[in-house]
């Protein structure tokens, strides 16, 4: 589906709060034209053994098994450990992939190991617990070394991952005739066994991480430190995934994408500001739609002129929690997030403010609507803001113009994602989001004007 140009969706959407007459229609097949044949085809499942060797024996190997349920993606799938075929066919240049993708993400590519750990570990090593620290090379290895014989689970972690994985699974659904979304990522992975471990790992999600791995680098890892109280501490070694070179192969990519997505946290490394602005005149130059996540407080802060400028002058959707709404407009505490939603929708055409178990907003035009959170009994928020950004998506590239419907549907994704262990989007919660938003569609198609009450029900 070919998307609009960004005065176009400001249009759309604009304009999809005025009343108009309830129109009958004729129900049209599924197999309608407007359809494509739905995707059948599911990758193998594959189990992913880290040898110990790769963290200097900081882990063992049983604990290293795939996370976030990603064994029940295809319960006939094979399941077999990493081996040199593997390693050899990821290091190779990736596929040319289809004449145009739906959505390219431009992110961080980072392994990320989570473990449980108590609060006098936190103390031994002198870390603050519930904070996220940029590591070097040393400090990484005093903590793996600490934390030998700890269970952990391995995954191909990130912020912009975790969306697009969500995405691509609500756009891959088998209880749709939608055609299948063309989701893909761009990054920075080493030639070292954890970048094929993470290249891997998406591609078994259906997401299509296209970029070369760097000859001698070392892919990023982020270590996830959680204690009993359900606080998370983040230790992040960026290795190689601290640059982003805007190369001849990026910039066709972005040239034959519908919408680009730029991570915040690329924007903290100084080195890829450049390329994150050649990216945005490419993709703006080319009509696809710019998508920015805020991803953090600290981050914003320390890069605030340069997130200002991209935002200001090419971002066609931004993506935020409250207290990063609030960083942007240097609000303080006690602002609320509809006001910093409706001040950043005089500068960006559509804005998605998340504001926890109070709900969320979404801005445009200087006005804000509150979309109201589902019943949920929280288990792990961790992700729940990526899992928002994905429903947004989705409905914005099934062609929807109600916002309120797919501010809803972005809630039913963190909701359910929040409501469970692990930040990823299950495949069979996917496939009944996808199904439910898809009926809901087809019901407007018969009158226009559903009430919140009903459109709350899809």
């Amino acid at each position: 589906m070919a998307l609009a140009s960004s005065s176009r969706l400001l249009h759309r959407f604009s304009s999809s709060s005025l009343p108009r007459p309830c129109r009958r229609r004729v129900p049209r097949p599924r197999g309608h034209s407007r359809f494509a044949v739905r995707w059948e085809h599911r990758a193998a499942a594959v189990v992913l053994l880290l040898p110990r060797a790769l963290l200097g024996g900081g882990f063992q190997d049983a604990d290293a098994a795939e996370s976030d349920d990603e064994e029940e993606e295809d319960a006939h799938g094979v399941l077999r450990p990493l081996d040199a075929d593997d390693v050899n066919l990821d290091l190779h240049a990736p596929p040319s992939g289809p004449e145009r993708w739906d959505v390219l993400g431009l992110g961080q590519a980072m392994v990320d190991f989570s473990g449980m750990v108590d609060d006098e570990f936190l103390h031994r090593l002198g870390i603050q617990k519930g904070t996220r620290k940029v590591v070097n090379h040393e400090e990484r290895g005093r903590v793996l070394r600490a934390m030998d014989g700890c269970s952990y689970k391995a995954a191909a972690g990130g912020s912009l991952s975790n969306s697009l994985v969500a995405l691509s699974r609500l756009g891959s659904s088998r209880s749709t005739n939608y055609p299948e979304l063309r989701i893909a990522m761009a990054g920075s992975v080493g030639s070292d066994p954890l970048g094929s471990f993470y290249r891997a790992k998406l591609r078994r999600a259906n997401l299509h991480f296209l970029s070369k791995p760097v000859k001698d680098g070392t892919t990023g890892t982020v270590i996830v430190l959680t204690t009993p109280d359900a606080q998370r501490t983040m230790l992040a070694y960026q290795g190689t995934s601290s640059t982003l070179s805007y190369d001849s192969d990026l910039a066709s990519l972005v040239s034959k994408s519908n919408v680009v997505i730029v991570e915040g946290y690329l924007f903290e490394l100084p080195h890829t500001i450049e390329a994150i602005k050649q990216a945005c005149e490419d993709a703006h130059k080319n009509g696809s739609l710019i998508a920015v996540t805020a991803s953090d407080v600290s981050c914003i802060k320390r890069c605030y002129n340069d997130f200002w400028d991209i935002v200001t002058n090419y971002a066609d959707i931004l993506f935020a929690n409250a207290n990063e709404a609030r960083a942007f407009c240097e609000l303080s505490s006690t602002d609320s997030p509809m006001s910093a939603a409706r001040y950043l929708s005089h500068s960006v055409p559509l804005v998605s403010v998340t504001d926890g178990v109070h709900g969320s907003y979404i801005g445009v035009k200087g006005e804000a609507i509150y979309i109201p959170p589902p019943p949920c009994v929280p288990i792990d928020t961790c992700g729940a803001g990526d899992a928002y950004a994905s429903g947004i998506l989705y409905g914005i590239l099934r062609g929807s113009s109600d916002l309120k419907s797919i501010g809803l549907l972005a809630s039913r994704v963190a909701a359910i994602v929040v409501a469970q262990q692990g930040t990823r989007l299950r495949v069979q919660d996917a496939d009944r989001l996808a199904e439910s938003f898809t009926l809901h569609l087809d019901n407007l198609e018969f009158c226009s004007d559903i009430e919140t009450d009903h459109v709350s029900n899809f």
